[in-house]
């Protein structure tokens, strides 16, 4: 079993979903129940997957949760491109969000592998 909160992925997502937050504050209200709502659970699940993975008894069964926390980041990351495409966050918003997915999913498949 292993310490969540000791983890750097999870401290990195939480961090990434409080920013998602923020940002999505911004959208307009129309989307409250839309992108917004789906942008805000989707991040959740990726610091979430990893805390109730790492308390799973067998490393096969912490990688099965790590799997849902990758699923989790690109449909993130799919949100993201179609709230550009809308005009909701801007180009330097979405690199700097993009780019700090991106360490997400390759800290987490990294992981993944490891408890292999």
């Amino acid at each position: 079993m292993h310490r969540f909160k000791d983890l750097e992925i999870w401290k990195k997502s939480r961090l990434f979903c409080t920013e998602i937050y923020t940002v999505t504050s911004e959208f307009p209200d129309s989307e409250k129940f839309g992108l917004t709502n789906q942008l805000r659970r989707a991040s959740v699940s990726i610091p979430s997957n990893i805390a109730e993975g790492s308390s799973r008894k067998s490393n096969k069964d912490f990688a099965r949760f790590l799997q849902i926390t990758l699923g989790s980041a690109y449909e993130v990351e799919t949100q993201l491109l179609i709230a550009s495409d809308l005009g909701f966050i801007n180009n330097e918003k979405l690199q700097e969000l993009s780019k700090s997915l991106e360490s997400i999913i390759k800290m987490t498949s990294k992981f993944k592998f490891t408890l292999k």
